[in-house]
């Protein structure tokens, strides 16, 4: 199987730059909006299967579930960066990314994102557990983790098929916005790489019979 190529990065408002600095502490300028984007079509599957599966929006802490870019301080205080902002919440963000990224695997025929009109053979359970940047000694650029519990499940048997951990972390090459940023599009490659791996190897003969 081909790899997802890494996310790309697409900044919807305000010019990213090389900005410096001040990404915890306010200065008065409206936050810049970024998305995280998968683009289509780097990943195959050698079987495609009439299925529909559905993509289920990750649960989140209130912390995680919000368009603030969350940060942790050293000894565990969470934050978030004041000049920047995702587009939309973030587990809304994901569970968009994990939909293009399981439709550019082509192993199920349709891929939708719940809720949706079409019903579902398989549903993709998630859990979004991290999506922040980490800092530790004083200074230093932060390394951006992100950690997503997946659960495939049989819907027509309410039964769970198979389950992952996909976690990945990325170091900053700079404490700047551009690079923190940059960092979060490599974590996050990774798990949907991860993911998109996973599932298709999951064993499914049992699924694509009639019940």
């Amino acid at each position: 199987m081909r790899r997802i190529a890494e996310a790309a990065l697409v900044l919807v408002a305000l010019g990213c730059g090389g900005c410096s600095g001040g990404l915890l502490g306010a200065d008065g300028n409206p936050p810049a909006l970024y998305r995280l984007e998968t683009p289509p079509g780097y990943a195959t599957a050698s079987e495609r299967l009439p299925l529909t599966l559905t993509v289920a929006p990750p649960r989140a802490a209130e912390s995680l579930d919000t368009d603030r870019v969350a940060v942790v301080q050293p000894g565990n205080r969470f934050d978030s960066f004041s000049e920047v902002r995702w587009s939309e919440p973030a587990p809304a963000m994901l569970q968009a990314m994990l939909v293009r990224a399981l439709q550019a695997g082509g192993r199920f025929e349709t891929v939708v994102a719940a809720p949706s009109r079409v019903p579902g053979d398989l549903l993709l359970d998630a859990d979004l557990r991290r999506f922040e940047a980490t800092y530790g000694a004083q200074g230093a650029a932060p390394v951006v983790r992100v950690e997503l519990h997946l659960s495939l499940v049989d819907t027509r048997r309410a039964r769970l098929l198979s389950s992952l951990l996909a976690t990945a972390e990325a170091k900053a090459a700079a404490d700047r916005r551009a690079e923190v940023m940059a960092a979060f599009e490599q974590a996050t490659a990774k798990v949907l790489n991860e993911a998109s791996v996973w599932i298709a190897g999951v064993d499914l003969p049992s699924v694509s019979a009639a019940p």
